[in-house]
């Protein structure tokens, strides 16, 4: 399940948001320990699939999760706008567009439904046209991982929407390159492209984190961002997900990402 890729990396990712060294053993350290916590990245995933659960809108999902575990994270502007009166977008291209929409990838049986849906999940707050695009991306991708596309094809559907020649992190650019020269960025075009880019580097899903884990990056979010698709490809995380779930979730949560 793609939502559970999402959610599991976002909880390995949290304790080095901003805290993250340079000296980090990114290779060999422990990625689930007593220090780690879900953020927004995982409360707005489980609103993505609670809006298809109980038929409401993404603006009522996103307002009732945001408004229930306000202290999780937020950018500025999701923060102001989960107090507004006429709840509006506001034009973001933030990565928040991205991490939330794991759930249309996996839910989804047609590109047209995924890319349909991943277009409103994101441009009831993040409306600009970079922001509709890393929804779309990152449901495709998880899509295509779900379909059983190759990581040739994964990547050839990804260069054509962040190429070289547009983005200076596109997704064309191997990792090595990456660990040399990423500087942190919280748009949708520095972080969903570089998130693909660690998962078609992998071997397994744990790699998946540690590539992630070894930039200076918004850790949790990009975790979150490719963990649907590595958990799509690779067919499960090979962590114990049920006690990761358990033990990270309040009881809220868990039911709906066991549900």
């Amino acid at each position: 399940m793609a939502i559970v890729g999402a959610i599991l990396g976002d909880i390995a990712g949290s304790r080095w948001e901003r805290k993250r060294e340079n000296t980090l053993d990114w290779k060999h350290i422990e990625l689930f320990t007593d220090k780690c916590f879900y953020t927004d990245d995982t409360v707005l995933t489980l609103a993505t699939k609670y809006k298809f659960q109980n038929h409401i809108s993404f603006v009522d999902s996103y307002h009732k999760f945001g408004n229930d575990y306000p202290k999780c994270g937020y950018g500025g502007r999701f923060y102001r706008w989960l107090s507004s009166y006429d709840k509006k977008a506001y034009n973001s291209y933030g990565n928040g567009a991205a991490m939330r929409c794991s759930y249309i990838g996996e839910y989804f049986n047609t590109e047209s439904e995924v890319i349909e849906w991943a277009t409103k999940s994101a441009e009831c707050t993040h409306n600009h046209p970079e922001g509709i695009k890393g929804a779309v991306v990152t449901s495709m991708c998880i899509y295509m991982a779900k379909k059983g596309a190759s990581k040739a094809e994964i990547l050839d559907y990804a260069r054509k929407q962040y190429p070289m020649t547009s983005y200076e992190y596109s997704v064309e650019y191997e990792l090595n390159k990456y660990r040399d020269t990423y500087k942190w960025d919280v748009s949708c075009q520095g972080s969903v492209p570089v998130a693909i880019r660690c998962f078609l580097d992998s071997e397994d899903y744990e790699s998946f984190i540690r590539n992630v884990l070894s930039l200076n990056c918004d850790t949790d979010t990009l975790c979150a961002i490719g963990g649907g698709i590595a958990e799509e490809f690779y067919q499960g995380t090979g962590f114990n997900e049920e006690w990761i779930l358990k033990n990270y979730l309040d009881d809220d949560l868990y039911k709906i990402a066991r549900s």
